[in-house]
Order: C-alpha cells, then sequence, then structure tokens
C-alpha cells in the first residue's frame, strides 16, 4: 500500500529551530533529512500552548517529535510534555510520539510521560540518518494501520493498475475522458473514486451478497464495536434496512405493533408483508413536538383491546404473539427510551423488536447514553428476551456516504437470528452491483468510532452543551433587563440537580451536563418537556438535538396574542447559508455534530440576533428576507413583524395546532388493510378525490404532512367522523397555502394541482 508520507506531516514541537548552538543545528538536520531524503514533511511549532491549539484541530499528524527541554530554555512556559501528550492521547492512542532529548536529561522524565510514548530520540548519541528512519518508520506503520480491513483491500486493488475488461462502464474512469462533460466530472471528483468504483467480478474484495471475504470481515468487525451479534451493510438506505428487517421475521396476515411516529418506510414494510397493523400513539406536547408512547400501551392487555377494535383483523391471528413491535428511537427532537424497560415490556406480546435509529447511530459510543438504544448491554436479559433488530443510518450522524447504513442484530435469550434466512431477505433488496466506496465508508466510519468515538462525542455534545447554555442566557439577559423582551428558547431541562444544589440549567457546569445522564432524564417533577404522565426514567433528550422554540405559544398550550412562526425564522436562516433540519409551527431542529464547530454556532447566534432585532424594528420585509421577497413581491412593503404577526393569527383563527393535535390523537376506523389499499392502487382501482369530497372516502396512500413527516392516515384508514380533525386540518393547510404563497409544505399523499387561481388538495383514494 503506497504511503503518501506528504499526506501525514510530522509535527515537530521545540524552540530551537530559531536559536544558534548544537542543539538547533542538530534539529536542522534532523528536518532536512526527513524532507529530503525521506520525502516526509514537517509542521514546526515552538510552543507546548501552539502544539496543544494544532493538535486540537487537526487529526492528520502522522507523528509527533516534542522536544523535552523546552521547559529549561523556558521556564515560563504553561504547559508541558505531559498536557501535550495528554491531549493527544485523549483523541489518539496509536500515533507515534518521540521524545527528542539527550541521556543527562532522561532521568527526569516522570513514568507517566514515558507510559505514553512511543519512545525517546537522543539527540547526539544517534546520528540523523538513523532518527530520522526511525521516525519514518513508525510513520508508516502507523498510517497503514489507519486503513480499516475493507478500506485497506480496496486501496491494495486500486493501485494495482489492472486492465478492466468489466462493469462499471467507465472502467476505471477512462470511460469519462471521451467527452468533456466526462471529463468535467473526473476532474472534479478525481481519479482515486473511479479506479475504486469496482464490479462484483473483483473476488479479492469477498462479497457483500454473501458476507465473505473481506467484507464479511469489515461486517463482523463493525459487529463487534457497534455492539451486536450480527451487522450487515446496507447500501440503499435505512428504509431498505427495515424492509430488510420486516420481510425477514413477517408473513401475510400477522399483527403487528407499530408507533404511529414512524418513518414511512415503515409504513410501506407493512405493506409490502401485507400485516394487520395496530398502533402505539406517541405523545404530543403544546409545541407539537413528539414525545414517547405510554408504557400502558405495551401490555397485553391494552394491546389485546386494540386488536379487538380493529374490525377487519379475523378471529384466527387475535391470540397470537405480535409478529414485530416497533419503535423509532431517537425521535427527530431527540427523545430516546430505555429500551431495558421496553425490552422488559415487549417481551410478554412481541416475537421480535426492532428499533429504527436512523438518526441514533452514534449512541454506543458516548456513556450519556447508556441503556438508551438498541444494543445497549443488558444484564436483565432472560430466556423470554426476543431477538432485537436496530436500523442506522450510518450515513446522518456518523461519517458513511449518503445513503450507507447498517442492520444490527442482538439474539434473543432462546431465539437465535439464522443468518442465513435473515440473508435471504437481504438479498431480495440488495443490489448485485454494490458501491464500494461506499461499503469503505462504513468501514472506516467503524475504525473512527472504535479509535477515538467517546472523544470526538465529548467534543460534540460538549459544543452543544455550551450552545444550549448561551441562549439561555441571552433570553435571561434580554429579560432581566425588559421582562416583556424575548428571545428564541431551546427545548430543554429549565434547572438541573448539581451535587444537591439545584441550579439554572445555563448555570450549570458545561462538562457535568455533558457526562450526567440524569440531567436529561424527562421526569414529571420538571414538565419543561410539556408531555403529561411522563414514567421515570423511561425517557431521556439526546444533547446534540436542538430544538428551538418561537414565541407564540402559552405555558397552557393556549395561542398567545403575538406570534412568530417558525417557518419565517428558518426561510430567513436559509437566506443567511443557515439550512435547519426541521421546520414545524412554532419549532425549528438544528444538529449538532461531528461537522459542527464553534464559528457555526456563532453564527447561528448572530444571525438569530440580528433577526430579533429586524423583527422588533419591523424592518420591511425587503430588508429583513430579501432573498424571499424577490421570489414573492407580494410581501414588499410589509414589516417583518407585521407579516409574522399576519400568518400568527391565521394560524390562530383556524386554529391549525389544536386540528394537527386531534388528527395525531385520532385513530382512524381501517376499511382495509393497508396492503389492500396499495393493490387497488396498482390494478388502477384508484381516482383522485378533491378535499372538499373527501369525507367518506378511503385514501389508497398514506398521509404525510411536513411538519411533522408523520402519517395522518394510512392508506386503507376511512376519513369518517372518527377522522373529522384530518379533514378539517387539511382543508386550513389548504386555505393557509392558498393564503400565503412562499409557505407551502410538503404532504406526501397529496397531489396538489392550481385551478381558478387557487392550489387545491386532491387525493388518490380506492373508487367507490
Amino acid at each position: 500500500m503506497k504511503i503518501v508520507k506528504e499526506s501525514w506531516p510530522i509535527l515537530i514541537v521545540s524552540n530551537q529551530f530559531d536559536t544558534r548552538n548544537d542543539e538547533s543545528f542538530r534539529l536542522r538536520e534532523l528536518t532536512h533529512e526527513l524532507e529530503e531524503e525521506h520525502e516526509c514533511k514537517i509542521v514546526p511549532c515552538l510552543s507546548y500552548e501552539d502544539a496543544i491549539e494544532l493538535l486540537l484541530r487537526r487529526t492528520d499528524f502522522g507523528a509527533v517529535v516534542i522536544d523535552w527541554d523546552i521547559n529549561r530554555t523556558n521556564p515560563d512556559a504553561k504547559h508541558s510534555p505531559a498536557s501535550v501528550l495528554s491531549a493527544i492521547r485523549k483523541r489518539n492512542l496509536k500515533i507515534p510520539v518521540f521524545l527528542l532529548t539527550d541521556w543527562l536529561e532522561a532521568s527526569d522524565i516522570p513514568l507517566e510521560v514515558i507510559n505514553q510514548l512511543t519512545g525517546c530520540l537522543w539527540k547526539t548519541s544517534d546520528t540523523i540518518e538513523f532518527l530520522a528512519g526511525r521516525i519514518e518508520r513508525h510513520l508508516i506503520k502507523y498510517v497503514k494501520g489507519l486503513y480499516p480491513p475493507f478500506f485497506g483491500k480496496l486501496i491494495d486493488y486500486s493501485e494495482e493498475y489492472k486492465y478492466a475488461w468489466h462493469t462499471p462502464g467507465h472502467m476505471g474512469g477512462t470511460g469519462f475522458l471521451r467527452n468533456p462533460s466526462g471529463v468535467a466530472l473526473f476532474k472534479f471528483f478525481g481519479e482515486n473514486i473511479f479506479r475504486s468504483d469496482l464490479s462484483i467480478s473483483a473476488p479479492e474484495l469477498g462479497s457483500l451478497l454473501e458476507h465473505s471475504g473481506v467484507i464479511g470481515d469489515a461486517e463482523k468487525n463493525s459487529a463487534r464495536v457497534f455492539g451486536a451479534d450480527l451487522t450487515y451493510y446496507v447500501l440503499n438506505g435505512t428504509s431498505n434496512v427495515n424492509q430488510i428487517i420486516w420481510r425477514s421475521v413477517a408473513l401475510p396476515d400477522d399483527i403487528v405493533f407499530v408507533d404511529r411516529n414512524c418513518h414511512k418506510s415503515l409504513n410501506y414494510s407493512i405493506v409490502n408483508t401485507d400485516t394487520f397493523p395496530i398502533y402505539m400513539k406517541p405523545r404530543r406536547n403544546r409545541w407539537g413536538i413528539m414525545g414517547p408512547v405510554r408504557l400502558s400501551e405495551l401490555t397485553e392487555k391494552a394491546i389485546r383491546q386494540k386488536i379487538k377494535k380493529r374490525e377487519i383483523i379475523p378471529e384466527l391471528p387475535r391470540d397470537k404473539k405480535l409478529k414485530i413491535a416497533a419503535l423509532t428511537n431517537s425521535t427527530y427532537d431527540g427523545v430516546c427510551y430505555n429500551v431495558k424497560i421496553l425490552k422488559r415490556a415487549l417481551e410478554e406480546v412481541a416475537e421480535n423488536i426492532h428499533f429504527d435509529e436512523a438518526w441514533y447511530a452514534y449512541a454506543k459510543f458516548y456513556p450519556i447514553y447508556d441503556g438508551f438504544f438498541g444494543m445497549s448491554a443488558d444484564e436483565g436479559e432472560s430466556e423470554k428476551t426476543p431477538p432485537i433488530y436496530v436500523a442506522q443510518s450510518t450515513h446522518k450522524l456518523l461519517t458513511a456516504f449518503s445513503q450507507a447504513s447498517m442492520l444490527h442484530v442482538k439474539n434473543g435469550g432462546s431465539k437465535k437470528v439464522c443468518p442465513h434466512e435473515l440473508n435471504e431477505a437481504y438479498m431480495m433488496h440488495a443490489s448485485t452491483s454494490p458501491q464500494y466506496n461506499m461499503i469503505a465508508s462504513l468501514d472506516v466510519a467503524t475504525r473512527m468510532m472504535e479509535d477515538s468515538g467517546e472523544s470526538m462525542w465529548k467534543d460534540v455534545i460538549m459544543m452543544a452543551v455550551g450552545l444550549r447554555k448561551t441562549a439561555a442566557k441571552i433570553s435571561r439577559e434580554l429579560k432581566a433587563r425588559n421582562p416583556n423582551d424575548w428571545f428564541f428558547e431551546i427545548w430543554q431541562p429549565r434547572k438541573v440537580k448539581v451535587g444537591g444544589e439545584i441550579m439554572d440549567f445555563e448555570d450549570a457546569p458545561t462538562a457535568y451536563l455533558a457526562s450526567t445522564q440524569s440531567a436529561w432524564i424527562l421526569n414529571s417533577s420538571d414538565d419543561w418537556h410539556g408531555f403529561d404522565g411522563i414514567e421515570e426514567n423511561y425517557a431521556m433528550l439526546d444533547p446534540i438535538k436542538l430544538t428551538f422554540i418561537t414565541p407564540g405559544i402559552n405555558p397552557d398550550g393556549s395561542m398567545a396574542e403575538t406570534g412568530i412562526p417558525a417557518e419565517v425564522v428558518t426561510n430567513y436562516l436559509q437566506g443567511e447559508g443557515i439550512v435547519c433540519e426541521k421546520t414545524d409551527y412554532y419549532s425549528f431542529l438544528l444538529l449538532n455534530s461531528l461537522g459542527t464547530n464553534r464559528a457555526k454556532q456563532e453564527t447561528l447566534l448572530s444571525a438569530l440576533l440580528h433577526f430579533k432585532n429586524l423583527y422588533d424594528t419591523n424592518a420591511p420585509m425587503e430588508e429583513a428576507m430579501p432573498h424571499f421577497t424577490q421570489k414573492y413581491p407580494k410581501y414588499m412593503g410589509v414589516g417583518l413583524r407585521d407579516h409574522c404577526q399576519q400568518i400568527h393569527e391565521f394560524i390562530k383563527e383556524r386554529e391549525i395546532l389544536r386540528l394537527m393535535h386531534e388528527s395525531f390523537d385520532a385513530m382512524p376506523d381501517q376499511a382495509m388493510k393497508p396492503s389492500e389499499a396499495y393493490r387497488n392502487l396498482v390494478g388502477k382501482n384508484v381516482e383522485f378525490v378533491e378535499l372538499k369530497d373527501l369525507f367518506g372516502r378511503i385514501p389508497a396512500v398514506m398521509i404525510v404532512p411536513y411538519p411533522p413527516g408523520i402519517p395522518m392516515l394510512m392508506g386503507g384508514e376511512i376519513v369518517n367522523k372518527k377522522s373529522r380533525a384530518v379533514f378539517e386540518y387539511l382543508k386550513a393547510r389548504e386555505a393557509f397555502e392558498n393564503k400565503f404563497c412562499g409557505y407551502a409544505s410538503e404532504i406526501h399523499g397529496i397531489e396538489k394541482t392550481e385551478r381558478g387561481g387557487k392550489i387545491r388538495f386532491e387525493l388518490m383514494c380506492v373508487k367507490k
């Protein structure tokens, strides 16, 4: 494997570079030898302080050399070799670190420093050639060790420069060079990505479909690192992970138990497996944020009552165990379940448990999440514990390429998952032409978590907590000056207990909040979360998911006199180059992740403060949101505060929030199975129905409004008196979009047509 040593520079920490003595002469000789004879790149650093700053910002060093004698020549130095070593080893246990010293000084080196070193380099006792060769050898060994099983083999294969006579058709990228557009693509991505885009015809790399060779080795390594008994790489997204899981366990007419707050891929799994669904209903708070399902819903008595109410379920399967129970963990807004409690509850009623952890693949790697993710170690498992399946989008908040996901399995107490049976379902949804670069990204994401997952996520959580505290302090300071002033709140605890003392969240030590799980547990004694009857130690808030709350809703859930709809704020932020993850009516979500830094955080806070100033002064829309008013000139001349108030009053007058709450509280009657509704669609036994004619009809597809991205109706559920709130909500939403152009929402299952200058909602329904 070719190592490009310039890509892995050597950091040399010494203040002798610019002095004129024997030591500085030897140091310059060593630097010259490494650069000229060994083709290494050197990054000189004159102080321990600067070295620590560099090591916090960069992870591309191939080796570090530290001059032990800086303290002797600079007694005022704030840091020492020990503090530099500590900064390195907290983040990287493997990088070679050498201490540059001499025989006379060696006896002064503390044992705790020696234990963290790769070795010592004697300044005067060894030749310059020997010292340089020793550093280079360890650098190469270290860099080679960075390549996990599959990625390393993929690099080796791509560097063999073979003539390809197999797919893909670009054959290592040369196919693109036949046309200028192809050349542009080739130059943009670079040659390596094409040379490593290979065919299944390369046997040296193993088989993804058979989980063999180095691919199988990589999957086994991921299983070990993520705490699973079995892990499969899935290259077409977590939507397909969910399909694979269900295809492997569920048969037509099985009864399945599904969180109503689930991703639509789980609803499609219900369709594809031809099963009878019953639903868990998640809590909602006054802002519309989805919370955990009630633990009482998971009892056998509650489940049998749900089944009894579903008249379309025949008598035969009613007394059987649920084939599978599926929950979303964590939710979009970061509500995570105590999976040990869930497993104890569901093991009595379900044959299999499925956690959709698309947004939560990092939980294994930081102690604050212990017990709150699907692959958690569980000393309470018994023979009754069913197999646990977890679907993870490794690409979402870890570092895999888009669509690269993992399927993790933990065997049950007595029931083991047969890999051969699971693989049949896997092959049903997997391509026979896998993208090898995606496999490599999963392999590398695993190695990154194995090597320094905890330290990386500590940094992420510390930054997230810091941002939370800063926003809370801004709000407190503004209200201290003027009780009627405002700022954006973050959905988070208002008080925390630190060492027996109750204090404001923003006054608690950041390190404490970033490391103490109890600070994030939802409880009934502090109702900041807005969920009623919350169970003890049942759910926690994920610190990295930041849900900002905009003014407009009173503490009792009623609509305030004035308000700032969140979509106005996120439209403004988008114009400032800040893109949010999710926008609801009076909340918006931002994700603190591995790619977040303090510059992004400061930019966000600055933009929010700027929005506040524009709102408070009622600045004209063309000044406040020029990008928006250029596209929608009807808003020119309107003040930003007036614009917000017009939208807020419409939401208030049409009771849109109340209707949305009631829509999600309703459990519509099932006229037919979701799979039967889909069969009507495929059989062309469907027609588009205008919203005004929807009452009494059966949609053939699910209706999923964004926000919040949760089904209001499933295919096969009838619009009747029980689901009238859904009908009324969609009417209100249609009226809203006709009044406020530029605020159209995506509603899966709704076709929007324009007739007579008005937007009209149409739904695909089963023909009468």
